[in-house]
């Protein structure tokens, strides 16, 4: 059976739930939820699993924080004998328009913390990762306070679909690969 390690970034405690940072750990939310599978703490983060057409899919929300993401991906990793390519990491994009979902099987980290540690742990910018935009609506020099915040009503209002969109995207990484799944869910 193929096995296949989700990774959700954002940030642990209350202060930092709903916030754009966390869209990592909402999509992995809602997909656990559809899906009827419970998040425990284990070793460096809450971990979930079920079945999926054959595969099995393990979510991990590292309790490392953002910026230390890649201690707790390369142990589960390494933990479920999981290969890099059946690794996807999910994070917010400050590029990208709110909303918008890219799925890229490598690249640079983009100035993202969490993907640069991951990045660092791994020794490679070659591993699969789901982009979320959360748009850049901020003044000069307040990225930090914008992605810590939490989301606007109207955007509160469309991240319904766009989490749907964003578990469809995961479920067919791991049924039709990599680049039908690009084809499929980029820019939408």
């Amino acid at each position: 059976m193929k096995k296949f390690l989700i990774v959700g970034l954002g940030n642990i405690g209350a202060q930092y739930d709903d916030t754009r940072h966390n869209i990592g750990f909402k999509i992995l939310d809602a997909l656990a939820k559809e899906y009827d599978a419970i998040f425990e703490t284990d070793k460096l983060g809450d971990v979930a699993s079920f079945r999926f057409k054959g595969r099995t899919l393990i979510l991990l929300k590292p309790s490392t924080y953002m910026n230390l993401s890649g201690k707790a991906v390369k142990y589960w990793m390494e933990k479920e004998k999981i290969s890099i390519e059946n690794t996807l990491i999910i994070t917010d994009d400050l590029n990208i328009d709110f909303g918008t979902i890219r799925l890229k099987g490598k690249g640079s980290a983009g100035g993202h913390n969490g993907l640069k540690d991951i990045q660092e742990k791994l020794n490679t910018t070659n591993y699969p990762r789901f982009r979320f935009g959360v748009g850049a609506n901020y003044a000069k020099g307040r990225q930090v306070d914008f992605v810590l915040n939490q989301w606007s009503k109207e955007e509160e209002s469309l991240l319904i679909e766009r989490i749907t969109v964003s578990c469809n995207l995961i479920t067919s990484f791991t049924t039709a690969g990599m680049a039908n799944t690009m084809n499929a869910f980029n820019g939408k």
